[in-house]
C-alpha cells in the first residue's frame, strides 16, 4: 500500500477504549468462552464487539475456530500497545487522585492464600481503619503464586504483595509483617495417627506419601522436607489440607490454619518437636515505583499493626 492511501486512525475515544478493554480482557482469558464469565456477556455479543474493533481498526486481530483462540501478528502488536495505553490512563488517574486531599482510587493488592485471617496478625483491623481513614477508597484483591505475585507488584500491575518471605528480588522492597508456625500434619483416617512406636513411625514416615508445597521458602523449611517422599505438589493451603484430611498424603501447614481440624481430632502434628518451622510474611512493593499517598497510608497501618 502506498504512503499516500495507507489507513490512519482516527479519533481514539470512549468506544474505542472500551472495545480495546475487552479485546485485552479475551486475550487474558485466552478466547471468548472463558472470557464470558470475566465480562459478564455473551459469547455472540462478545464476537460482535471484536468484530466491530477489527472494523475500526483495519486490521485481523484473532482467529478463531476448532483449531482455538489465536492472536495474529497484528492482534499481538494492539493487545502490547492497548496494555501500555491502560497504564498510562492509570497512571493519569492515580496523578489526578493524588491531587485530592481525600483518598480515593483503587488499592490493587495480590497476595498468597490464608493470610487474612490470622490470628498473629488482623487484616481486619488494618481494612477497618483504612476504610476509617480512607471511606472513598476502593480495595481489589486477587490470589497467586509467589512468583506471580512479585511479577505483578514489578509491573506496576499490583500496588502491595503479601507473600511467605523466601528471596531479595532487585526492585522490590520489603516489609515483614509476622510469623506462622508450620507442623507436619496427618489424618486421623492415616497410618501414622495412632502409631505409638517411635521407630515404626520413623519407617512409616519415611515410606509416607508427601504433599510437597512446591516452593523453598528459606532454608530451615528445605531442611525439614529432606527425607520425605514427595509424591504429589499442592501450594495453596486449601487443596493442601483437602488432600491431608483425605487420609493419603501428609504435609506441612500452618498451625492456625490447621487448628481446627485439629480440634474436631480430623488432623494430627507429626513428630511436632522435629517436624516444624516458621515461615516469614512479608508485605512487597516496587522499590522506585509510582508514588502514592494511599499506598503509603497502607504500608504505615502494616507497619503499625506490625509492631502491636
Amino acid at each position: 500500500m502506498s504512503h499516500a492511501n495507507r489507513l490512519v486512525l482516527g479519533q481514539v475515544g470512549d468506544y474505542e477504549i472500551r472495545l480495546l478493554k475487552l479485546f485485552k480482557t479475551v486475550v487474558e482469558c485466552g478466547g471468548f468462552s472463558a472470557a464470558e464469565t470475566e465480562l459478564n456477556i455473551s459469547r455472540s455479543t462478545i464476537s460482535i464487539h471484536m468484530s466491530n474493533l477489527e472494523s475500526r481498526l483495519k486490521l485481523k486481530l484473532c482467529r478463531r475456530g476448532r483449531s482455538g483462540f489465536a492472536l495474529t501478528d497484528d492482534g499481538a502488536v494492539v493487545y502490547e500497545s492497548a496494555k501500555r495505553l491502560f497504564t498510562k490512563l492509570e497512571e493519569f488517574r492515580y496523578s489526578v487522585n493524588e491531587l485530592h486531599e481525600q483518598l480515593s482510587g483503587e488499592l490493587k493488592i495480590v497476595s498468597s492464600d490464608n493470610l487474612w485471617l490470622e490470628n498473629e496478625f488482623s487484616m481486619v483491623d488494618i481494612f477497618a481503619r483504612l476504610g476509617e481513614l480512607a471511606p472513598e477508597v476502593n480495595v481489589s484483591v486477587d490470589v497467586a503464586q509467589m512468583s506471580e505475585i512479585e511479577r505483578r507488584v514489578l509491573s506496576e500491575d499490583a500496588d502491595v504483595g503479601f507473600i511467605h518471605y523466601h528471596r531479595d528480588l532487585e526492585g522490590l522492597d520489603y516489609h515483614p509483617l509476622y510469623q506462622v508456625h508450620c507442623f507436619l500434619y496427618c489424618s486421623n483416617t492415616h497410618p501414622l495417627f495412632n502409631e505409638q512406636d517411635a521407630d515404626e513411625l520413623e519407617r512409616k514416615l519415611a515410606e509416607a506419601k508427601f504433599l510437597h508445597p512446591g516452593i523453598y521458602t528459606n532454608s530451615q523449611a528445605s531442611a525439614q522436607v529432606q527425607g520425605l517422599r514427595s509424591a504429589g505438589r499442592a501450594y495453596h493451603y486449601e487443596p493442601r489440607a483437602a488432600l491431608i484430611l483425605s487420609g493419603h498424603y501428609i504435609g506441612f501447614l500452618p498451625e492456625s490454619f490447621a487448628q481446627q481440624w485439629v480440634e474436631q481430632g480430623r488432623l494430627q502434628a507429626i513428630l511436632p518437636e522435629q517436624k516444624s518451622h516458621h515461615l516469614g510474611i512479608a508485605a512487597i512493593i516496587r522499590s522506585h515505583g509510582r508514588q502514592s499517598r494511599l499506598k503509603d497510608l497502607f504500608l504505615q497501618l502494616l507497619t503499625e499493626q506490625a509492631r502491636s
